[in-house]
């Protein structure tokens, strides 16, 4: 067991809520409802912070509120044709007359309709889970009308920036490891890159995502008495995992790995590999064998994943990890994202000792580390040490708070 200084855990946990409460739950730019700003280095609300706001609503009731504005500003700036910005810029923070719906990239990272779903099951209003399935359809159908054009049942990933993952190994031989710019202007996430050598890419995260929205949609029609529906949707999502196993297995391996549009398998050990929990893709009583295997080679290997410090964005024994950029790095880093995600899926699997482990290490660097780097987006795996990429960042924080409060220093 880590030995804490509980005190001072209860000192900082309570300066991040009060830094969530003075200068995070705020408006943005001619907007009236609050919502959770994730950093001042990310001046606005990303997709994929949405959890952010979910999670805190199921720690407090009386932050319902900031969940349910988050998945309405995301459902507020749907296209007619149905695609998510996958940010919203808070117009106080940026160079503009107005707050921006940004739509360059997908980065849902966490399924997007499963969160809307958990807002539901704490309000219990059937008109949010009647706007939240019509804006689900909707985004389904963007991402099979754009995101699937080499026909392998599968949505594709066509720059850096649509998984979140910057500066990740995963992305070597990209055209576009950010956004795809055309002519000096950057494209929509319609817009497939031109000649490019890897993508349209079979992502594994991307794919586990779309998986957990059809799951969510199915979930939605048989709350909404349509049966039959929901079981189409339950097809579906079963179409996806059918293909992750088809292309993106690797039975020697035990992991499962992104592949190219020439459907050659990119071996990269990159936490992608967590998706497949986190969305619920493997289940126990047909996956057993499978879920052991990646438990045991992979997350539990301190040579990959079950560093000092878990878990790295990049397993530490990957090559594409040396000389890897020292901030903001996706290629070998612990996230301050995947750590709060893991929420989502270690208890689910019975590896709650795991997920304890993760808050004590969690709370002991940043306890550390507190005045030079106040609660900040990423940690080096092997020492704790942080880098200076984004303080005070959303994640880092929420997670510091759970965790004292998972282990009884906080009430």
């Amino acid at each position: 067991m880590i030995m804490l200084n509980r005190e001072r855990v209860k000192e900082i946990a309570a300066l991040a809520e009060k830094r969530l409460e003075e200068k995070h739950i705020c408006r943005f730019k001619d907007m009236e409802e609050e919502l959770l700003l994730i950093s001042e280095q990310y001046p606005g609300l990303w997709l994929e912070h949405v959890y952010d706001s979910v999670l805190l609503a199921q720690m407090d009731e009386k932050y319902l509120f900031l969940a349910e504005n988050a998945v309405k500003v995301f459902i507020k700036h749907q296209t007619d044709e149905g695609q998510l910005p996958f940010a919203v810029w808070d117009g106080n923070r940026i160079d503009s007359k107005q707050t921006q719906a940004l739509y360059w990239q997908i980065q849902e990272c966490v399924s997007f309709y499963t969160l809307c779903l958990e807002v539901y099951q704490m309000n219990r209003c059937l008109d949010f889970l009647k706007m939240i399935y019509a804006s689900g359809k909707k985004w389904i159908s963007w991402l099979k009308k754009y995101r699937m054009t080499t026909n392998r049942g599968l949505i594709e990933m066509f720059c850096g920036f649509d998984s979140g993952h910057d500066n990740s190994g995963r992305l070597e031989g990209f055209s576009c490891k950010g956004n795809y710019q055309k002519n000096k202007v950057i494209q929509n996430a319609d817009v497939l890159p031109e000649n490019d050598e890897v993508v349209p890419l079979l992502a594994v995260d991307m794919n586990c995502n779309f998986y957990g929205d059809l799951m969510a949609l199915a979930q939605m029609a048989k709350l909404l008495g349509e049966e039959s529906r929901g079981l189409a949707w339950e097809s579906k999502a079963k179409a996806i995992k059918e293909n992750l196993f088809k292309y993106c297995w690797n039975e020697s391996d035990a992991f499962f790995y992104d592949v190219d549009k020439n459907n050659r398998q990119r071996k990269y050990l990159s936490c992608t590999v967590f998706h497949l929990f986190l969305e619920r893709v493997l289940a126990r009583e047909c996956d057993g064998d499978k879920i052991e295997r990646i438990y045991r080679e992979h997350i539990k290997n301190p040579k990959e994943f079950w560093t000092e410090y878990p878990f790295p964005s990049m397993a530490i024994s990957d090559p594409s990890c040396e000389g890897h950029p020292d901030f903001n790095c996706w290629g070998y880093y612990t996230q301050g994202l995947t750590v709060l995600r893991s929420i989502r899926w270690l208890d689910a699997y019975g590896w709650s000792e795991e997920l304890d482990h993760i808050c004590e290490s969690w709370l002991k660097t940043w306890t550390e580390h507190f005045d030079e780097f106040p609660l900040a987006q990423e940690i080096d795996p092997v020492s704790g040490k942080p880098t200076r990429s984004s303080l005070w960042y959303s994640s880092c924080m929420l997670f510091y708070i759970y965790s004292a409060k998972r282990l009884g220093i906080v009430e």
